[in-house]
Order: structure tokens, then C-alpha cells, then sequence
């Protein structure tokens, strides 16, 4: 459920106006359609490969949205900005991380 929540929060900052940032934009929306699929994904298919994506996207969806409010990632920089979306989504993406972590040690056969 997390992971769809940070993809829905980027499909919302995309329409929003990110979508005219010339490679962040694109990235947004990347991002979106990449949870929803991941999302699906994590439901359906009782597999070790989807709780490693959730990891992989928890934590670089995070490093991203870190690394754009302090040292610059691509045309976005500046100061962190916590709004209601970057803190949903921030808050997404780490239990994005611990959740698939602990499914991923507690349920090996997956």
C-alpha cells in the first residue's frame, strides 16, 4: 500500500506541475506508473522480486527527493520542502523500505 501512496503522491506533484521540469518531469511520472505497477505487483505475485523492488523504490525514491533538497538533483535544488505531499511521500517510501524488509526476512519462500 505504500508504494502506491508515494506513486500517487509523485502522479499528483507531475500533474501539479513537475511535468514541465525538463528531466524531472519525465522522472515523476516514471515514478507513478512504476509504484502502481510495483503496487500490483506486491499484491499478486507471491514472489522474493517484488519485496526487493519495494525496497529498491522506497529507498530511491527517498535518496531522490533527499538528494534534490540539499545538493541538487538534476534542475530541482533548494532547501527540503516538507509540505503535505513531500511528507506523505517520505513517510510512504520508508515504510515502503521496513515493510518489504520485514516481509522479505519473515517470508523467505515467497
Amino acid at each position: 500500500m505504500s508504494v502506491a501512496v508515494s506513486a500517487v503522491v509523485h502522479l499528483v506533484l507531475w500533474s501539479d506541475g513537475y511535468r514541465d521540469l525538463e528531466v524531472v518531469g519525465p522522472l515523476f511520472l516514471l515514478n507513478a506508473v512504476g509504484g502502481l505497477v510495483l503496487a500490483v505487483l506486491l499484491v499478486v505475485w507471491r514472489h522474493w522480486l517484488p519485496l526487493v523492488g519495494g525496497i529498491a523504490f522506497g529507498a530511491l525514491t527517498l535518496l531522490a527527493f533527499v538528494a534534490s533538497g540539499t545538493v541538487g538533483f538534476f534542475d530541482v535544488s533548494g532547501p527540503l520542502m516538507f509540505g503535505r505531499n513531500e511528507t506523505i511521500a517520505a513517510v510512504a517510501e520508508v515504510l515502503a523500505v521496513v515493510a518489504s524488509t520485514l516481509a522479505l526476512l519473515r517470508e523467505p519462500s515467497r
